[in-house]
């Protein structure tokens, strides 16, 4: 049998293997292109002349132009080709990248401003090309195993301070993945059971005021770990759930259509990204830190409660449809026509 099939034992080929470690590998290098400019980036900055404000926005258009470009590139997915996108989002990405590394050179103030502002902006546009790319090409060389192959991506970039999220969520991935594909009926209770699960760590990191419960670092610890757990729970069949829903409702499975689940995909996690950081650190700085993530944790309640509504509905809908039995032919309805 070829390597580019799935054999009959449910083992990976070589050909998935060699697909998952590239995109493995591009998640990985690029996350940690997108996270190492957080411990130095500010201060250069600042000696540059450049307010905290400027700084912030310079790290927020990375989210927006990657929202853009993961929507415009997942609808051209089929015209331009997984595998030129991939490859070309990546150079452009990495050249980014190494200029980036550069502009300590470019002169102070406005110059240096706008010079961050375009590369952060080409950068951007390069990775939500080739994450786009990824994301459809693991679905293409993946059909049943779409949350198993993706448990490698979106890990990174999380400082030391976080470590037990990140080590929650890369380690509960894989055992979550490989329920999200083979239990596809169980995607709805984990999407529901890890939405309402991250609002309740939300709400227990500060802990939020009304609980009057005293603040401890191994409960803050404690959280983290349980919260990684719990996004890994709600995030990880969000893909396989979109694609099933696009097919169910009259979508050919074709590469269109996985462009445009990865472009859509991406963009709202990029969103996220965006909108995640700057919220949190307004409200941060206005309400202090326990309100700031109480709030910030009634979005995936919310969430979690949409969905519950959304299937219970769903299901009642399919519980009142007729069920169709098939007639009993008779002797002359048997009867040959010619």
């Amino acid at each position: 049998m070829s390597d580019d099939t799935t054999n009959n034992t449910g083992r990976f080929t070589r050909s998935q293997i060699l697909t998952m470690i590239s995109t493995a590998s591009l998640n990985f290098c690029s996350m940690i292109c997108y996270s190492i400019l957080g411990p130095f980036f500010p201060q250069e900055a600042l000696k540059k002349g450049v307010s905290n404000t400027m700084i912030g926005l310079i790290f927020g258009c990375f989210a927006v132009f990657n929202f853009s470009a993961s929507l415009i590139f997942g609808k051209y997915l089929v015209n331009i080709g997984p595998k030129f996108m991939f490859v070309t989002g990546l150079f452009v990405s990495a050249c980014a990248t190494i200029l980036f590394g550069l502009l300590d050179k470019a002169p102070d103030g406005t110059i240096f401003i706008v010079l961050c502002f375009v590369v952060r902006s080409v950068d951007a546009i390069g990775f939500g090309a080739s994450i786009t790319a990824s994301f459809s090409i693991l679905a293409k060389a993946f059909p049943n195993n779409i949350a198993t192959a993706m448990f490698h991506l979106k890990v990174g970039y999380v400082g030391l301070v976080f470590l037990g999220l990140a080590l929650s969520y890369s380690l509960s991935s894989p055992l979550l993945g490989l329920i999200s594909d083979r239990y596809p009926g169980l995607r709805k209770w984990l999407l529901i059971v890890g939405s309402i699960g991250t609002a309740i760590c939300f709400f227990m990191l500060g802990p939020v005021p009304i609980f009057h419960i005293e603040s401890k670092l191994w409960l803050f610890i404690f959280i983290l770990v349980l919260n990684g757990f719990c996004i890994g729970l709600s995030g990880l069949p969000v893909y396989p759930e979109m694609l099933s829903c696009a097919y169910e409702n009259g979508f050919e499975e074709g590469l269109s259509t996985l462009g445009l689940i990865s472009g859509l995909f991406t963009a709202m996690w990029s969103s996220g990204s965006f909108v995640g950081p700057t919220l949190g650190g307004f409200l941060n700085e206005k309400v202090h830190f326990e309100n700031a993530a109480a709030i910030q944790g009634l979005f995936p309640l919310v969430c979690g409660i949409f969905l519950s509504i959304f299937y219970m509905y769903e299901s009642y809908k399919k519980s009142k449809r007729p069920s169709i039995v098939p007639a009993k032919s008779t002797d002359e309805e048997r009867t040959p026509l010619m």
